[in-house]
């Protein structure tokens, strides 16, 4: 796998994994390749920093400033049902910093459920019990919930997703 650097016609930056170079030029002519902050289909590659390996034993690497690469992995369940953590301060000593990619995408998933589903704020948990048992119309909601109130959803059957609650995008 390659990991490119890309920009758009409107000179956003992210990154994006391809099998291999061709097959991103590949996608790069058939349009198939689009900036996750304003959508463009024009997408080149940017200049990049290379990954540098640290030592013969240690497989992390890391960029051109000496930092630690960073990756993420996540498995999603759900029908409809959102919930955003309580927004609660982290101490800075265990702040780790969101790529712009990745903070670009959250920000267009919190649009888009702000959008086409209803905050049900602290009631979130009850709403959809109360969905989930056919008391009321199932509609998609967004709210918080306690550990409690998470664990009591799942001993009921109910599929929630817990998603990072992220600033909105400035624009």
């Amino acid at each position: 796998m390659i990991l490119y650097r890309l920009r758009c016609e409107g000179e956003h930056e992210f990154e994006g994994w391809f099998p291999s170079s061709v097959s991103f030029e590949h996608q790069a002519e058939r349009g198939l390749l689009s900036c996750p902050q304003c959508g463009a289909h024009t997408i080149t590659r940017a200049l990049m920093a290379p990954a540098i390996r640290r030592g013969a034993g240690d497989g992390a690497p890391m960029d051109a400033t000496g930092d630690a690469a960073m990756g993420t992995t996540g498995t999603t369940t759900g029908t409809g049902c959102v919930s955003t953590p309580p927004v609660t301060p982290a101490p800075a000593r265990d702040t780790v910093p969101v790529p712009d990619a990745a903070m670009a995408l959250l920000q267009k998933m919190r649009d888009v459920i702000e959008q086409h589903c209803v905050n049900a704020g602290p009631q979130f948990a009850a709403e959809a019990l109360k969905m989930h048992r056919g008391e009321k119309q199932a509609t998609g909601i967004y709210g918080s919930m306690t550990e409690d109130e998470r664990e009591m959803l799942d001993d009921e059957g109910v599929e929630v997703l817990t998603i990072p609650w992220v600033r909105p995008a400035d624009s």
